[in-house]
């Protein structure tokens, strides 16, 4: 059986190539972008330097993804969810405490259930082997052309386009060049876009563990002095671990054979969901905050971790990123229908505006809750105990805190309401 990038033209020959947006990156922001304006007549061609997937990958890798409400519509609307149910696990429940490994968790809870959102479930957790292959599946079905292991060798601003030199020795230009290319993003690089951003010193542990109770599509969230730990229910008896660490911890921890790496992990974990045991590939991520100054450029946009790579504490990373794909491919879309010119700067100002304050909160905020939460200082303790108590104990805090977790609030895009472009 053929894979389904099979039948996307890799265009090896070619030397010139046009288009209306070219995106660099294949990963989940910039395959999402491309099939979103895609379903709008809008000529897209993705630049990665990866190879696909050649087949299936059928083996769990142990990296999973929390999927906002509003995401879920977005996906739902491409065409994408129907094919992501049967895998995706729905959270009813969200419990965050604050405490230490292997004593009891804080009196001071914020426990989030339907009541508090009463739209459906608060979001979903999806692996990443089942979003990652949906996503490169639906491409065999649009017009997006695909150029894989393939690099932007210069990019070039001009009048009224962008051009790409890629190594190939082929060429391609386009309206809007769209930088997908993750937090070292060379699109953002190429056009000026300046960053910031530091090292937290911490790194995150990332896992699943198949346990003997049902999970009963709760979350869990744990504050402990050297970061969080959140424990996120995935389909079965199985949940997905990121866990935060010192640096020189976390490398130490995840040197471990599974048997003692899983002794470390136990008094953290408890034993809520009976006895645990390692399901998958074991992962570390060192964590940084990196975002750039403006998401855009002449004829340049940047979507996802290119423009604000964040803290995973409120596990918002792609969901923000889906956000900026929401935005920009509206803005692009509505400018086609006008009949303008895509990569003009009024439009991608539009973008900027819509993004930009958004995205620069969501920095402040993950970055003061990291601060705030991963510390053993009895005042911040005392600080965060009682803020917990109050947003738990109050209905309005409570569900003013899933909507914005959920994406719901705010000015939000046709896709994330589930609404075509």
């Amino acid at each position: 059986m053929s894979h389904p990038l099979d039948n996307i033209p890799l265009l090896p020959h070619v030397f010139y190539m046009d288009f209306d947006v070219i995106i660099v990156g294949g990963g989940l922001t910039g395959i999402t972008l491309a099939l979103a304006l895609d379903q709008s007549g809008i000529r897209t061609a993705i630049i990665d330097q990866n190879t696909p997937l050649v087949k299936p990958n059928h083996s769990f890798n142990g990296r999973s993804y929390a999927i906002a409400a509003a995401s879920q519509k977005m996906l739902n609307v491409l065409g994408l969810w129907d094919n992501l149910t049967k895998n995706a696990q729905p959270m009813l429940e969200i419990k965050v405490s604050d405490g230490y490994a292997g004593e009891v968790p804080s009196p001071f809870v914020m426990q989030f259930n339907q009541q508090d959102f009463t739209e459906g479930p608060m979001g979903y957790m999806v692996e990443d082997r089942h979003l990652r292959q949906i996503l490169q599946d639906a491409l065999k079905y649009s017009k997006v052309t695909y150029l894989s292991n393939t690099q932007v060798l210069k990019q070039t601003v001009e009048s009224t386009q962008v051009a790409a030199k890629l190594n190939s020795g082929a060429s391609m230009t386009a309206k809007v060049l769209v930088g997908a290319d993750g937090r070292a993003s060379s699109t953002a690089q190429a056009a000026g876009l300046t960053r910031s951003g530091w090292d937290y010193g911490q790194s995150s542990l990332v896992c699943a563990i198949a346990h003997e109770k049902p999970h009963n599509s709760i979350a869990h969230q744990y504050f402990m002095p050297s970061g969080p730990l959140a424990i996120l229910p995935l389909t079965g008896n199985r949940s997905g671990i990121v866990w935060t660490e010192k640096a020189e911890t976390a490398r130490q921890i995840h040197a471990l054979n599974n048997a003692d790496y899983l002794d470390i992990l136990r008094p953290r974990f408890g034993m809520f969901l009976g006895d645990i045991s390692l399901e998958g590939e074991r992962y570390i991520y060192p964590l940084s905050l990196s975002t750039t100054h403006r998401m855009i450029s002449q004829r340049v946009a940047l979507v996802g971790d290119a423009a604000h790579a964040v803290h995973p504490i409120a596990g918002q990373g792609l969901n923000s990123g889906f956000k900026d794909i929401a935005a920009l491919a509206q803005v692009l879309c509505d400018a086609k229908r006008r009949g303008q010119d895509l990569g003009i700067q009024t439009i991608l100002k539009e973008y900027q505006q819509w993004r930009g304050f958004d995205n620069a909160m969501l920095c402040t905020a993950t970055n003061g809750f990291n601060r705030l939460f991963s510390n053993n200082s009895s005042l911040s303790r005392h600080l965060r105990g009682l803020g917990m108590g109050l947003i738990g104990s109050t209905p309005m805090l409570r569900r003013t805190f899933v909507a914005n977790a959920a994406g719901t609030t705010g000015d939000v895009p046709r896709l994330l309401k589930g609404q075509p472009l």
